[in-house]
């Protein structure tokens, strides 16, 4: 880490001096390069200078005895971080790391320079979803390099207070690097109170019935596994720097900065992975909820399918009953000449008593088998 001494500060009015391009932090900045958020070149903690591109930064830093460079980027091309790593001495894998993105969060010592990832959230109310963006910080002797892949943090507003308080600002660029990970890890804070919210809203859903509820569930358990993977492997990052207070001789308010910080990441770490706890059950609840409703359904489409056979029965039974006459009618009813009991006195009687004789035994018969 660099050494939080930075020597005297030059003579009065000594940064107005330094270069045409350079200018006060009380004056109207100009318009800066793409991918060239802001740069300040600072002593004692005070701002000297503001160069209006890396090739003018690069020239004040070394006018400046002592300083530091603060530089800060959003989604910069190669030459501007092919010009950063030339002239700090940037280590090469840590370069592709910045260009590329897509990392998770980390910390690496390369020499001097130390390389450190971190991944951003804030909460978007009107869609109730979580966004995440991604940090980089390089810190060396006398510079600090932020490479920003998203729209948050806000680090002008880390910028300004820091700024207010040169004491701090002194103390070099782990107090920017702390600065960045308070502003960070109290970002999260909304992050938490936004997804409470959903799994509140969630549980509403679910013991109402809402169809919908499961792919809701869904899509926040993703929400709450994308952002414990932002914050969990943060905690490394906070211990890491933590192991090294001795040996790199960390000032004491940086170490109280720090100790704060990992306080509250603990805070929203543990209460992530209550969130996803309380997701799994909820989404168990939801499967039972919908399972009992299932089997609610099948009851009554059984009962429903049971009744209509029934009735399907019923009818069958009264139809076979009633075909039997119709039947015997039927034949007697053709009118041949030579036909059984045509001449017999009580043919008719006959024909009437085996009608009634064989509804009666059908109406028995079904009547036994439950059909009526």
């Amino acid at each position: 880490m660099a050494d939080n001494r930075f020597g005297t500060p030059p003579p009065e009015g000594f940064g107005r001096r330094l270069d045409e391009h350079a200018v006060d932090a009380g004056a109207a900045e100009p318009e800066r390069p793409e991918g060239l958020v802001d740069s300040g070149v600072y002593v004692n903690g005070v701002r000297r200078a503001s160069p209006v591109g890396l090739a003018d930064t690069f020239r004040c830093l070394q006018q400046l005895d002592g300083g530091m460079a603060w530089i800060g980027l959003r989604r910069p091309s190669r030459e501007q971080i092919a010009s950063l790593a030339a002239e700090f001495q940037l280590p090469e894998l840590a370069v592709e790391d910045a260009i590329n993105a897509h990392q998770r969060p980390k910390l690496e010592r390369y020499g001097h320079t130390l390389f450190v990832v971190l991944r951003a959230a804030r909460y978007l109310d009107a869609r109730e979803a979580v966004e995440f963006a991604e940090l980089h910080l390089f810190l060396g002797p006398g510079f600090v390099i932020t490479v920003r892949h998203g729209g948050t943090p806000d680090l002008a507003a880390v910028r300004r207070r820091l700024e207010a308080d040169p004491t701090v600002l002194a103390l070099g660029p782990e107090a920017v690097l702390y600065a960045v990970l308070d502003r960070v890890v109290d970002g999260y804070a909304p992050v938490v109170a936004g997804l409470e919210n959903d799994i509140d809203e969630i549980e509403t859903e679910v013991f109402g019935g809402d169809p919908n509820a499961s792919r809701r569930i869904y899509q926040l358990s993703r929400e709450v596994i994308q952002f414990q993977r932002a914050a969990r492997p943060l905690l490394k990052v906070v211990e890491a720097l933590t192991g090294g207070f001795d040996r790199y001789g960390t000032d004491e308010e940086l170490r109280r900065l720090l100790r704060d910080v990992a306080d509250h990441l603990t805070q929203v770490v543990e209460r992530v992975d209550g969130f996803r706890h309380l997701l799994q059950n909820i989404l168990t609840v939801n499967a039972t909820l919908v399972s009992q409703a299932q089997n609610e359904e099948m009851r009554s489409l059984t009962a429903a399918s049971f009744e209509q056979n029934e009735e399907v029965k019923r009818v069958s039974a009264w139809a076979a009953i009633l075909f039997a006459p119709t039947l015997i009618g039927t034949v007697y009813g053709m009118n041949f000449t030579h036909m059984p009991e045509l001449d017999w006195r009580y043919g008719y009687l006959f024909a009437v008593a085996l009608m009634f004789a064989v509804c009666a035994a059908l109406y028995l018969l079904f009547k036994r088998r439950g059909w009526l």
